[in-house]
Parts: structure tokens; sequence; C-alpha cells
């Protein structure tokens, strides 16, 4: 398929696709478009965030939508209001010339009286997520008894942020007769047993995997002890005057609490995570958009959705444990032919990430030195002094003032001028980093016996609700349930209702047959191994402490757009 002309869609799509600039159709278009026009068959896509998924199955069913009923004909299930405000908007412009087709979007964290008015009156696409869409339908608003199209949009998504539950539920109030069309990343088991208990012989679609990052960015990281990286993301940015750019973090408190800081310090910056309700989302949104805020701090569920083209940075104050993350985070900056930075803050104990990223995306990391106090002040001296050299001088509005202006200066020199100039815009940056310290420190040698060790990574189902449970029971527990007091333990993850720890792989049997009848205080203990490969090297033996982050490593939403995450191997 060479254009959007030869499809066979409507001419009012067409029209509406080629003032919004479509051309030629994506990988994905190519396959899902005559499909989902010509035939009635489910359909499971495995497509990644930004192949066009939207229009792969917004434009043909849009096209086969019944214009004259006002009842609900299409659903779209996603995994984020975020994501869920970005379909709905590019439906309603795919739909610029047929209006009579209107588009719903219901999700949590929104006044729910409105829409609920909005379904009311009509509405033959709905667009939400499955915490709103529940209690819709529970509220017996929404009624999906009679739709023709369900699209579960991001699916590996919605399961991992623990949305199983309310999938089933959805699932099984729709018509037996409906076409399911399935988008995901991934096809973990779960995504094949909704494809098997709620699909009829869907025909599958797997486009190639975009795991090499974009050519206009460059990657850098920069080692530091994990105390020193505020720190070193504030010496980033005041070396790097113009950024504009989002710094990526583990959980929404850790983002608050950036974010918190930077403000403190007297920079343009706020958080999105998911504690903000939309109208304050939208707020921050609209300030980062127009560049009234410079750096935003987010978690990868809050971010998603968000498209800026003209992000000159990307910081990772963590490097996410999923590499396909990082290619994501990567590539919000480098957009539409422009050049991007993505940086990595990285410990001692990240290194050997840093090399397997390297591997997945297929470029290379720069190491960089977090730069001294004075390299950041003459940095930005010399902005200042181009900015100064290159301003727009308005002679007209200025005439009236430089006569007193002048007096005011005529005793002094031009020299001293010039130093009072400089006095006035550097006194509190020179002040704040006379006698910086270094935060670089030297890249450790790995233990032999380290680097060749692999880890397996358990799921328990206990976290920081059960009391009493924390990362130095999590060590006991490990130690007293297996014969061997010396096994190696690696990364422990704490997180609200449930936790992570690796252990060293050849215990992998031991440690599921020792926690098999183990419970604690009331509560039966789960022990799974978590599905992925296993990752090698920085653990600790014995009862030393873990040197990992105590946070959830996926950022979850609130009730409103969805649940807490629910473990996912």
């Amino acid at each position: 398929m060479q254009n959007f002309q030869e499809t066979g869609l409507r001419n009012e799509l067409l029209d509406a696709i080629t003032e919004m600039g479509f051309e030629t159709p994506s990988p994905i278009q190519s396959k899902t478009i005559p499909h989902i026009l010509s035939s009635d068959q489910d359909l499971v896509a495995l497509a990644q965030t930004g192949t066009g998924k939207t229009a792969a199955f917004g434009l043909p069913v849009l096209h086969r939508i019944d214009p004259k009923t006002k009842n609900t004909q299409l659903l779209v299930l996603s995994p984020t209001r975020e994501l869920c405000i970005q379909i709905a908007t590019e439906m309603e412009k795919f739909l610029k010339y047929m209006g009579d087709i209107k588009v719903v979007s219901v999700y949590g964290g929104a006044p729910i009286d409105s829409q609920i008015r909005a379904i009311k009156r009509g509405a033959q696409v709905i667009v939400g997520t499955p915490g709103r869409t529940i209690d819709l339908i529970n509220r017996r608003v929404l009624n999906l008894s009679n739709i023709n199209w369900l699209v579960l949009d991001e699916a590996d998504e919605m399961l991992n942020m623990g949305f199983k539950e309310d999938l089933n539920t959805i699932l099984a109030t729709t018509p037996e007769d409906r076409q399911t069309l399935l988008f995901s990343a991934t096809m973990p088991k779960e995504i094949q047993n909704i494809a098997e208990n709620y699909m009829t012989d869907p025909m599958t679609i797997k486009m190639a995997k975009r795991n090499v990052a974009s050519d206009n960015v460059q990657h850098f990281y920069y080692l530091v002890h994990g105390s020193d990286r505020y720190e070193a993301v504030k010496r980033i940015v005041d070396i790097n005057p113009d950024i504009y750019g989002i710094i990526f973090s583990r959980t929404r408190a850790e983002a608050k609490d950036i974010a918190d800081k930077l403000q403190a310090d007297g920079y343009n910056a706020d958080a999105l995570h998911g504690e903000l309700s939309q109208g304050q989302r939208d707020q921050v949104m609209n300030k980062f958009r127009s560049k009234q805020l410079t750096l935003l701090v987010a978690t990868d569920v809050a971010a998603r959705g968000l498209d800026v083209n003209e992000l000159t940075h990307v910081i990772n104050y963590n490097l996410p444990d999923d590499s396909e993350v990082y290619v994501h985070r990567s590539g919000r900056t480098g957009r539409a032919g422009n050049q991007g930075i993505s940086i990595a803050i990285v410990s001692n104990r990240d290194v050997n990430r840093i090399k397997e990223v390297e591997r997945f995306i297929g470029k290379t990391f720069e190491k960089q030195r977090v730069p001294a106090g004075e390299e950041v002040c003459q940095a930005r001296l010399y902005n200042l002094i181009s900015k100064v050299e290159n301003v727009d001088v308005n002679e007209a509005q200025i005439a009236p003032f430089m006569d007193d202006i002048y007096a005011k200066f005529e005793d002094m020199s031009r020299e001293e001028l010039i130093k009072h100039f400089v006095s006035v815009e550097f006194n509190q940056i020179l002040a704040y980093y006379k006698d910086a310290r270094d935060l670089n420190i030297k890249e450790r040698k790995q233990r032999k016996d380290r680097d060749n060790g692999k880890f397996t990574r358990f799921y328990i189902n206990l976290g920081e609700e059960n009391e009493g449970f924390n990362k130095l029971k999590m060590i006991g527990m490990i130690n007293d349930n297996l014969s061997q007091r010396k096994v190696e333990i690696g990364k422990i993850d704490i997180l609200q209702k449930f936790s992570f720890f690796e252990v060293d792989a050849n215990f992998e049997s031991e440690v599921l047959t020792a926690f098999s009848n183990f419970s604690f205080g009331n509560s039966k203990v789960v022990v799974e191994k978590k599905k992925g490969k296993e990752r090698g090297g920085g653990g600790f033996r014995g009862n030393r402490r873990s040197g990992g982050f105590k946070g959830d490593r996926k950022p979850y939403p609130r009730r409103g757009e969805g649940r807490k995450p629910r473990y996912r191997g």
C-alpha cells in the first residue's frame, strides 16, 4: 500500500488525515486497515508505542460505524487517562468531516457527571480507562451489550498495571459477536489467555521490534554516588542554560521530591504524577508546552500521552530496569529532525546496566564528567554574553529612558560597568559554586565472580503494608529458610503490596521449595519466579544491606485511572 488513497477509506476520513499530514501508511497501518475494513475476524497486533496504532484501528472502524444510530458501537480501552485523551483527540481529528459521529473519553481524575451527560447525549465511540469504564457500567450509564468493536490498546501495560480483573469484567459484558482488536507491545501469558478466552480465531500481525534508539539522540552517562544524584542533575541543568527536558523518576514520590527541590532552588520545574487531579495535570502540561516550565519531572506512566517535539534533554534519574523503557524515554527527544541528548545518572552498582542497555539499543553511551563549579559558572557567563550580544534592541521603546541611564553610569568606566553587570547576574551562582566538591567517582572494578554470576528475580506477595516487613526482614527470611546462609542475594525492592528479590540462580528451586509452605503473620506467603531475563552482577552476601532502590519500579496511577500494579510474571 503506497498511500492512504488506496485503502478505500471514506473521502471524509481521507480529507481529514491529509490535512493532518498523513501521506504513507506505517507498516502496522498497511496491515491492519485492509483487514479491519474487509473482515470481522478478531485481530492481535504486536507493535511498539509510536507506530501509528490509533490510525491503524481508528480509521477503518470509523469508516464502518453507522452514524445514523447514537448507540455506542466502539469501545477503546487504554491503560492511562493520558493515552485515553490522546486517542480520543486524534479520533476527533479523523472525524472532522464526519460530524454525526461523536467521541467521548471517560477516565478517572475528572468529574464523572459531565462524562455521564456526554454519553447520554449519544456517543458512537467511547475511549476509556478500565476503572472509569466499569464505574459507568455499574451506574447503568454505559451499555456495551450492542457494541460491534472492542479495542484493547497497550494491553500488556493494562495487565502490568493491575487491570486483569477489570478487563475480564468488561469483556464479559460485551456481545460475543463483537470484533476484538488487541494491540500490545509484547505477548505475555496473560495476553495469550485473553486471546484464547475472549477472541475467536484471531489473526496475528507482528511488527518488527523497535529496540534501536534514534540516530538523532546522543547517549551520555554520569557516574556519581547515589546520594549525589540530585546535585549532579543540578550541575547538568546549570551547564545547559537552554535546557528543555524531562527528568524521569521511578516513583511518584520521588518525582514530587525532585520537583520540590528544584523549585526551592529556583528552577522552572514541576512534577507530573498520579496524585495530581486532571485540572492540576492540565495546568502543569500547559505550562510545560508553553515553556513556562523548562523541566518536567515525571514517572513513566504519568508521561504517557505526553507529546512534545522540541525537548533538548531526557535525564534518567535512575536507569529503568527494562531496556525497552529506556528506548521510550530517550525517544522523547531528538524528534522532528532535532538533535537530542539522553542522560543516565548512575552509580557503580548500575554500570553493568549501561552495558545491557547499549546492547539492546545498538548505541554506545559516552561517559561524561559532572562539571566542576568553575565550568558551570563559565558556561552560564558565556551564555549570558552571547544573549546580550545578539539581543534585538528596540530603540523606540528604550529611548525615553536612555538619558537617565547614561547619567547614572557616567562616572563608571567601561570595565567597571561590565564588572557590575556580570556581578548582578552571577554573584549568587558564583557563591553557590565556590569551592564546589567533585561529584565524579571512579568506576569500581567488578569482582570477577559477580560479573559472571546470575541472579533469579522472585516475586513475593508481601510489601510495605505488611507490618514488620522490610528489606532486613526479607534478608532474614531468605537466610532462615535456605539451608545455606551464604547464598548471594541481589536487589531487594519493597513495594506497597508486593516486592521483588534476587537470589543466586543456582538456588532457584531451593527458594521456591523453601517458601512453598511459609507464612508471615497471618498471611500465606506466595513466592514465584519472575519471568524475563536473569540479571548478572551487583549482589551481596549474607546479611549485608541491599543497595537497591526502595520504591515501585513501575509507578502506578490512582484508583480513578487504574489500580496499583499486581505481579506481572
